[in-house]
């Protein structure tokens, strides 16, 4: 658990004006339901914390940001809003899904998702749409609105608390010296990427590459003859040349939590010899 950033977002929303509050639940499919939820502060920077809270059963679904071959993407629209001038959404490292030939990234029961808002002033609404892809025994587009006044009230110490447990399972930024992953690279034929584990720390199992549009969508890591490299297949059918040169982000998990670094994809590197395990 990322105790430090933790620590300092609890700091950082200790000041200046506050909102507070939940929406009340909606219904989107049996037994799910989702509101939206505040922890109740803004910082000097203007930037306060708010979330999705998703309510469901321990075997129902909801998707990543890179939702994979057959999840369905969330997608927010603030555009009804009022006080806000952007919103960033923090994503907590998700649950790789295999199923059949199908590798979905997802979350399972209770989940929270949350979102940090600039405000240029205080005040404000949220009025906002959703879009998600809910799936049990069958998967369903699940749309509702959600609005929420941001009001000077007290701060809300249970949504607080909901909130930053969340944002304490979302993957940050290494900042060892001792870099946890080395080399990103194509290899020789194309249909996979090579990357290099340099840090004994990094569960190379939980490893993710991602573009930053999402495709192409990169497989399980798989373990290479050369035992610091992991060899993660690419999905579906694409000119995968053009992969060369471009940046990804790799996501892992370790003792201490959930890391993200980013890397350019490299071709005709030392790794080229790197062949799967057969």
């Amino acid at each position: 658990m990322h105790m430090l950033p933790v620590l300092c977002v609890a700091i950082s929303f200790l000041c200046s004006p506050a909102i507070a509050g939940e929406t009340p639940w909606q219904s989107v499919a049996p037994d799910v339901s989702i509101r939206l939820i505040s922890a109740g502060q803004v910082s000097k920077a203007g930037k306060a914390l708010v979330a999705l809270e998703i309510d469901m059963p321990a075997g129902t679904k909801t998707y990543w940001r890179v939702p994979g071959e057959t999840g369905l993407p969330l997608a927010l629209d603030f555009s009804a809003s009022s006080g806000i001038a952007d919103y960033d959404i923090y994503w907590p490292y998700p649950l790789r899904e295999a199923s059949g030939e199908a590798l979905d990234y997802v979350y399972y029961g209770h989940t929270i998702l949350p979102i940090e808002l600039t405000l240029p002033e205080t005040g404000g609404i949220v009025d906002v749409t959703a879009i998600l892809g809910i799936c049990s025994e069958i998967c369903v587009p699940a749309q509702l609105r959600l609005n929420l006044p941001l009001l000077e009230n007290a701060p809300d110490a249970p949504n607080g608390l909901r909130i930053r447990q969340a944002m304490a399972e979302v993957p940050i930024a290494w900042t060892d010296s001792a870099a946890a992953i080395g080399e990103v690279a194509l290899m020789p034929d194309a249909d996979a990427i090579s990357i290099s584990v340099e840090h004994e720390g990094v569960d190379a199992h939980s490893v993710i590459a991602t573009t930053s549009a999402g495709e192409p969508l990169f497989g399980a890591p798989q373990k290479s003859p050369h035992s610091e490299l992991v060899v993660l297949p690419i999905l579906g059918k694409s000119d995968n040349s053009a992969l060369d040169g471009m940046d990804v982000e790799v996501t892992f998990m370790t003792d201490m939590g959930a890391y993200v670094v980013s890397r350019t994809i490299e071709s005709g590197s030392a790794q080229s010899d790197a062949k799967l395990d057969q």
